[in-house]
């Protein structure tokens, strides 16, 4: 279903901001459930209610290694730890399309300032636009590393703003996690709260506008 108000909130921005994993591609349910994977090997539960704390941001919010390295009293080999997970995210992403309704709100917006914007880095965010066949649609992608801080500080909404060239409150930013909402908010710039199915346990009464689906953000 159409969202007309939001539809319209679209089309009065200056730019529009799109926060990547769980917006663009449905990554974030991957993710967790890598490593909800290795809490179990070690005899743990991870519940999303507990993992969602680090959705959006980074382990200086919460962090999964220090969690269970508290629960076990263990330490472990988190480098390659690690890698095994990304084969684990990987084997679960093959084959990925785009979320719905995300190629064609990018293509709404194609002729808008727009950029993504993610606290991932430049090497996954900008190698799957490619592989999806978006990054034509968008002007520019500011992550990990374009700015002083990730999400939840405001620092990455602001140099897409920068980047843009357009006043941070003339900004409307489409996010899917808390860290991505309140960064938004610190940077002055109103939200649509569009959760996917690991954040939609979340409180999003705070953003602007709400949609359960990219979809509804798509003019007929």
């Amino acid at each position: 279903m159409r969202n007309d108000s939001v539809i319209q909130a679209l089309a009065d921005a200056a730019a529009v901001l799109i926060d990547f994993d769980g917006v663009i591609l449905d990554s974030e349910w991957p993710i967790y459930q890598a490593w909800l994977q290795v809490f179990q090997r070690e005899g743990h539960e991870l519940s999303p209610e507990i993992y969602i704390q680090c959705i959006g941001s980074d382990f200086d919010t919460w962090s999964p290694p220090a969690y269970l390295e508290e629960l076990t009293g263990k330490r472990y080999d988190w480098n390659q730890m690690d890698a095994d997970r990304q084969v684990e995210i990987m084997r679960q992403l093959e084959d990925s399309e785009p979320m719905p309704g995300a190629r064609a709100l990018l293509q709404q917006l194609e002729h808008f300032p727009s950029a993504i914007v993610s606290s991932s880095s430049h090497n996954w965010v900008d190698e799957w636009m490619d592989k999806l066949d978006l990054m034509h649609l968008v002007n520019t992608t500011v992550c990990r590393g374009d700015a002083p801080k990730i999400k939840p500080a405001p620092d990455l909404f602001l140099e897409a703003a920068r980047q843009l060239d357009v006043n941070p409150s003339d900004c409307l930013v489409i996010e899917d996690s808390h860290n991505g909402m309140h960064a938004a908010h610190d940077a002055g710039m109103k939200v649509i709260a569009v959760p996917n199915r690991l954040t939609n346990i979340l409180d999003f009464s705070g953003a602007a506008w709400s949609a359960q689906s990219l979809i509804e953000l798509v003019a007929e």
